[in-house]
């Protein structure tokens, strides 16, 4: 990775050392391995305004426009990235938003996301294919980032493809099934959003009926959504069955416990990535169930206080902004060298097993569920 200020991979409080109680040394900073992001969608091509960036952080915090005479630089991610950010295009922290975003278009749309990727600590992304509405492609995001890069396939907009080209039920069925099959042969995993799933899967005749109802749509709904139910189970079961890793977006993990039962001893690895404040629950689940891993979350010292360490990974879930990898990483890494002292501190762990753990969440445990290596990752 290349250097920059604000050091990706010594991991530390900007400035001083983290306060704590409790007795012990702490005996510097810890030094993780080059990330792995388990979940992003990819960057936006293109100058920004401050309108158009704007509403790419209110994305970020799953809401809609910023009401008149308030801004979304003022919330938790637009201080993240006033904090991170501009060093990375060589400002001051904290810099006004309008310098920061007429630096930003000095450099030069590609350039800023160079510098800014580069400068994240991410060494390898899995990047979310589908409906990527004008997202950089894999290809594109490897080179701007100066990473690995592998795909993960959405189901949805997989079978919404397969609908376009299919006229009739049995086609359509078919259809799918030689797609699973084929981005089986080069995708790194499977992902669907998913509410409920049954421990059976369906049965195949309410699967015709539904397939049926969904070809006869004239409007079927947005690529990122999941369609008629027992299309939905349909399409999950089937991937699961490919023996690729399956990620689970889910509002609440909660509702899947029997589908998780239900695929234990299959040899397919499923890794929760539920919406806050959801994810402890989804460190409780993985720690259940062998095959089960959860994404660490905002706060992963809340869910490593609920699963075994290996089971825990990282993600930015970054969609459209570069600086959006930027300060997730950053955050992960404040949070894990806090959580580092606080072991150490209270004599929980020495310094070195602090960071072993800490590389486990960053990247050891995404390159082996996930068989990086084995896909030449580096």
């Amino acid at each position: 990775m290349h250097e920059a200020t604000d050091s990706p991979n010594t991991l530390g409080p900007p400035t001083g050392p983290v306060p704590r109680d409790g007795p012990g040394p702490v005996a510097g900073p810890i030094t993780l391995p080059p990330l792995v992001d388990q979940h992003s969608h990819g960057t936006v091509d293109g100058e920004l305004g401050v309108g158009s960036f704007e509403t790419h952080l209110a994305a970020a915090a799953g809401s809609g426009a910023a009401p008149a005479g308030t801004t979304f630089f003022d919330s938790w991610t637009g201080l993240a990235v006033r904090r991170w950010c501009p060093p990375l295009l060589g400002m001051e922290p904290h810099c006004a938003p309008v310098s920061y975003l007429a630096r930003r278009r000095e450099l030069g749309a590609y350039r800023a996301a160079r510098l800014l990727l580069r400068g994240a600590g991410i060494g390898t992304f899995l990047l979310e294919s589908g409906a990527r509405d004008d997202l950089s492609t894999a290809e594109e995001l490897a080179a701007t980032a100066d990473g690995a890069v592998h795909e993960v396939v959405r189901l949805e907009p997989l079978a919404e493809q397969v609908a376009d080209t299919s006229g009739t039920v049995d086609a359509f069925i078919g259809n799918t099934a030689e797609a699973l099959y084929a981005a089986a042969q080069h995708a790194t995993a499977f992902a669907m959003g998913i509410a409920f799933c049954d421990e059976l899967p369906p049965d195949p005749r309410e699967v015709r009926r539904a397939a049926a109802r969904w070809l006869a749509l004239t409007v079927r709904p947005a690529r990122d959504r999941a369609p008629d139910p027992a299309l939905a189970q349909h399409l999950l079961w089937s991937a699961v069955a490919t023996g690729l890793p399956v990620q689970l977006h889910c509002a609440d993990p909660q509702s899947l416990v029997g589908f998780l039962r239900a695929t234990a001893g299959f040899g397919t690895d499923l890794v929760l990535l539920p919406d806050r404040p959801h994810h402890r629950r989804a460190a409780q689940l993985a720690a259940a169930f062998p095959h089960v891993y959860a994404d660490a979350g905002p706060r992963p010292g809340e869910t490593l206080g609920e699963a075994p360490f290996g089971k825990l990974l990282f993600s930015t879930g970054a969609r459209g902004l570069p600086e959006l990898y930027v300060t997730a990483a950053r955050l992960f890494g404040q949070a894990m060298a806090r959580l580092a002292d606080e072991w150490v501190g209270e004599e929980i762990c020495t310094r070195a097993e602090a960071q072993r753990i800490a590389g486990l969440v960053a990247a050891g445990t995404a390159r082996r569920v996930y068989r990086l290596d084995a896909a030449g990752s580096g």
